[in-house]
């Protein structure tokens, strides 16, 4: 085992498989004791079971770490609550939470129902705020400690997935909110947007150019929680992790701007100022979507 996180308590949502299923292992085996959470369900949000989290306890025990499970659902308060609470009961502090825990719902905006829409929220943003929300005030009075959300590269917008991407640009916002909230009591709190062969990737309609496995995506936030990053003052970032790639993502910030001058704006005059002006932030994905088109009227699978 190595020391990485010797000494460190970590919880890990949505651990039982996939990404987090990888964080958690691989916290363990840098000396964290880990609390894995899991709620067990399908990626469409069904059919929970607690055998999931408790099957990976079991492998980080074998392997000689420290783990507890818990199988709440992190989309309720008392859930997010009670992973946090078994840290602190299990282990007596706290010095990292990893959200990882998401479900997909597919569908086209025009046809999403609110069914589709409320879980999926529920899951990927009121889960990362449940945990987040119970670890902040137990970091604040320790004056330490760490949070990781996990986001998409599809916060830029999806076809399909309205849902999903709104949910992952909300965890972006609720990541920066607490680095600015809490970076006063020595907190820090970034996101990692994951390209890895996942459950949830499996049913990507297209080849991933860039894609690495779950792996890659746990060293990165081994070294998130870890002593090096806080002395390397990483907060308020947003990471892509892709196989060999990792990549940071820009802070929102203006481009251009007009100003009205003598007088206030009329549409007339702002159709006449904008375009060659202010304009527009041409947008990957659109561009990428018509490329996509053009390779499927030709009879190709499109790359992404």
């Amino acid at each position: 085992m190595g020391s990485f996180l010797a000494g460190k308590v970590v919880a890990v949502t949505g651990a039982g498989r996939g990404i987090g299923r990888a964080v958690a292992l691989a916290a363990a085996a840098q000396g964290a004791r880990v609390v894995v959470n899991d709620y067990g369900v399908a990626t469409d949000g069904t059919a929970p079971t607690s055998e999931i989290a408790d099957s990976v306890v079991k492998e980080i025990e074998a392997a000689g770490g420290e783990a507890v499970a818990v199988a709440d659902d992190i989309s309720t308060m008392a859930g997010g609550e009670r992973v946090v609470g078994t840290a602190v009961e299990a282990y007596g502090r706290l010095d990292g939470v990893v959200c990882v825990a998401g479900i997909l719902r597919e569908r086209m905006l025009f046809n999403m129902s609110e069914q589709e829409w409320d879980p999926v929220l529920a899951t990927h943003l009121k889960g990362t705020f449940t945990v987040f929300r119970a670890a902040a005030a137990v970091m604040r009075a320790q004056r330490f400690g760490t949070l990781v959300g996990f986001t998409s590269g599809n916060h830029q917008g999806s076809v399909s997935q309205a849902n999903y991407s709104a949910a992952k640009g909300g965890v972006i916002s609720l990541v920066r909110s607490a680095a600015l909230g809490l970076h006063k009591y020595g907190v820090t709190a970034n996101a990692v947007a994951p390209v890895a062969r996942t459950r949830m990737s499996a049913n990507v309609p297209m080849e991933l150019a860039e894609i690495g496995e779950p792996e890659d995506v746990a060293a990165f936030v081994v070294y998130l929680l870890s002593d090096r990053a806080r002395e390397q003052r990483i907060t308020g970032q947003v990471y892509t992790v892709a196989g060999p790639k990792i990549a940071v993502w820009a802070q929102p910030r203006e481009l251009r701007a007009a100003y009205a001058g003598d007088g206030p704006w009329t549409p007339e005059r702002i159709a006449e100022l904008l375009p060659g002006t202010v304009g527009t932030d041409p947008m990957p994905m659109l561009e990428r979507l018509e490329e996509m088109a053009r390779a499927a009227r030709d009879g190709a699978r499109p790359n992404a």
